[in-house]
């Protein structure tokens, strides 16, 4: 009866994250809550939460960064890579979302603010600028994902969400591959 009435009350806590309005303290919290939420109800152990919830949040900064390049990126490659991050990950993103939904885990329905920031910045780029910024910062970002990514097929407990980062892991690594060409021709 108690893990019932819990449970409620989590899924009431999500619902009123998820209707909150976007502005960065509600961003904040929705990433936060997320992870707040699958410590309390235990859906799975804590470090293939935590991975479920990291991993949600880099899928949705990757499309949205992605995005960001299909409209201001000056170089085609630039442009193409922006539009292979909103497709892949949006497909990852959607994999995920259904694995978390079987597990009644929660994931963030938006950006953390850090992130968002970081976005907010590179929106006011352009040109050459812009894309020298953009590959860094995927660069970056995808050396941390395969990282990530490796760790979690190594070692979670969880045997989709390790099977979930073995199958996403050959994606990451192509994007990390790209991701440094690209880089290393815009010099």
């Amino acid at each position: 009866m108690k893990k019932t009435i819990f449970l409620a009350t989590a899924c009431l806590a999500v619902g009123l994250i998820q209707s909150c309005g976007n502005n960065a303290s509600n961003k904040e919290a929705q990433t936060d809550s997320a992870q707040e939420i699958n410590e309390a109800v235990k859906p799975v152990d804590d470090k293939s939460s935590e991975f479920a919830v990291e991993a949600a949040n880099g899928g949705l900064l990757e499309v949205a960064m992605g995005k960001l390049a299909q409209e201001k990126a000056t170089n085609p490659r630039v442009k193409e890579f922006g539009n292979m991050m909103v497709n892949d990950h949006s497909k990852a993103n959607d994999e995920l979302k259904n694995l978390a939904t079987s597990k009644n885990i929660t994931l963030p329905a938006s950006l953390n603010p850090e992130d968002q920031k970081h976005i907010d910045e590179l929106a006011k780029k352009s040109g050459k600028d812009f894309d020298k910024d953009y590959m860094k910062m995927m660069v970056d970002d995808h050396d941390k994902d395969v990282k990530k990514f490796e760790d979690a097929s190594n070692d979670l407990a969880d045997a989709d969400l390790k099977a979930f980062a073995a199958n996403t892991l050959p994606t990451l690594k192509a994007h990390q591959d790209s991701a440094k060409a690209i880089k290393d021709a815009l010099k």
